[in-house]
């Protein structure tokens, strides 16, 4: 083997021929999850099956929406409008993140300090600080609106997006201090998205009141995907049919199914996240649990004769990351000898973690570095994909003519 809501919505359409590309269209199911998982796994000759797996937050929501660009059809003036309220809703979140992280750094007496010998009519960090914990964290603020969980649960509400407008001008001046700098370098102990940060150093476009998410924007907005979710493409004459269940640990029951009719799995994980920890199991390393699971999928009976991709995604935050926090400084990551800041040194590092968790190796050209959030990068991983799923499927039915 190689390296290895419920009820979706639906979209149909033919999308505009490119001109360096065949015409390409996709689609979206609508069945229960059951019948969904059922739909997936029945054979159909001609069409290509994908699985795509991963722990959650690694990117593999990305690779969809790039897909759909790519292949897939214009999104519609009501699609760009919920993202455009989705990227206030996800800033809203961010700061929220980052105040309550400036308190357990014990930085407020530092935002203190930056604030002194501002004139009483300014609004300084700090003021803008205390305003925005109280209506965010400390729901003290008599505002219209107030966050009333731990979490921004919906980033579709109008509201969190209404609460943005109000306030943008504050947030941005609590972004922009020397203090909120130290907590972004720590921002991985609290798992704030790090592409979040191009939402946060634009704000003024984004609260400007004909703001409109653009295709950028949307591939670096975040909304936790809960739901099995089947496209449909077809990709220079070949149809696809890829599959992606939520990646959070309460979602992977739904792994468990038979996927015998599977022609190929893509696992993404993200190099970035070395030095983090599961929101949802805190003393649990992300790189090591990307880890295991690779093992567990790439270990299932049901893939046994399936081609597994690897994905090691982020690769641009990843090689931020590393010039101030070393691997080596992880303890699940100790035994790395390579040197600190070392992008290539670092990935080769991570590759080879991967391929040791295999028993029968892996091919090198069944592992792509990559960048969900570049659509030119991800153009060249797909299509690399594509030609590998279709050749080790010919292989396996003695199409080629190989053993």
């Amino acid at each position: 083997m190689g390296c290895c809501s419920s009820t979706p919505a639906v979209s149909t359409g033919a999308e505009t021929p490119k001109s360096s590309k065949s015409a390409a269209s996709s689609s979206s199911i609508a069945l229960g999850e059951e019948d969904l998982l059922k739909s997936f796994n029945v054979k159909e000759p001609g069409k290509m099956k994908m699985l795509l797996l991963g722990a959650g937050e690694c990117g593999k929501s990305t690779i969809f929406k790039q897909m759909r660009l790519l292949y897939g059809t214009k999104r519609s003036e009501e699609e760009i409008e919920m993202y455009s309220t989705i990227v206030r809703t996800n800033i809203l979140e961010a700061i929220r993140l980052l105040i309550v992280h400036l308190r357990t750094l014990g930085l407020v007496e530092e935002l203190d300090k930056e604030s002194e010998g501002n004139c009483d009519d300014d609004v300084t960090p700090k003021k803008a600080f205390d305003e925005l914990a109280a209506h965010l964290v400390d729901k003290t603020a008599g505002s219209f609106y107030c966050v009333r969980s731990s979490k921004l649960t919906d980033p579709a509400d109008a509201k969190g997006a209404s609460m943005f407008l109000k306030y943008h001008k504050i947030i941005q001046i609590l972004w922009q201090s020397n203090t909120m700098k130290q907590v972004w370098a720590r921002r991985a102990e609290v798992n704030v998205i790090d592409s979040h940060k191009n939402f946060l150093d634009d704000i003024p476009r984004i609260a400007a009141e004909n703001y409109k998410a653009t295709t950028q924007d949307i591939l670096y907005s975040r909304v936790k995907t809960t739901e099995v979710i089947i496209n449909r493409f077809n990709i220079e004459g070949i149809d696809f049919e890829i599959l992606d269940v939520g990646g959070q640990k309460v979602e992977r029951r739904k792994w468990v199914s038979n996927f015998d009719q599977v022609n190929a799995v893509v696992f993404v994980a993200a190099l970035s996240e070395y030095d983090q920890m599961l929101a949802e199991q805190t003393r649990t390393n992300r790189m090591m649990e990307a880890l295991d699971l690779f093992k567990m999928v790439s270990d299932s009976p049901d893939f046994e004769n399936t081609p597994i991709i690897l994905f090691l995604n982020k690769k641009d935050i990843f090689g931020e990351k590393i010039m101030y926090s070393n691997i080596a400084d992880q303890k699940q990551f100790s035994d790395y000898t390579g040197p600190a800041k070392d992008y290539d040194a670092g990935v080769k590092y991570f590759t080879q973690r991967f391929k040791n968790t295999l028993v029968d190796g892996v091919e090198d050209s069944f592992i792509h570095i990559t960048c969900a959030t570049d659509t030119g990068n991800m153009e060249f991983v797909l299509s690399s994909t594509k030609n590998i799923i279709v050749t080790e499927n010919m292989n396996r039915i003695g199409f080629l003519g190989v053993d």
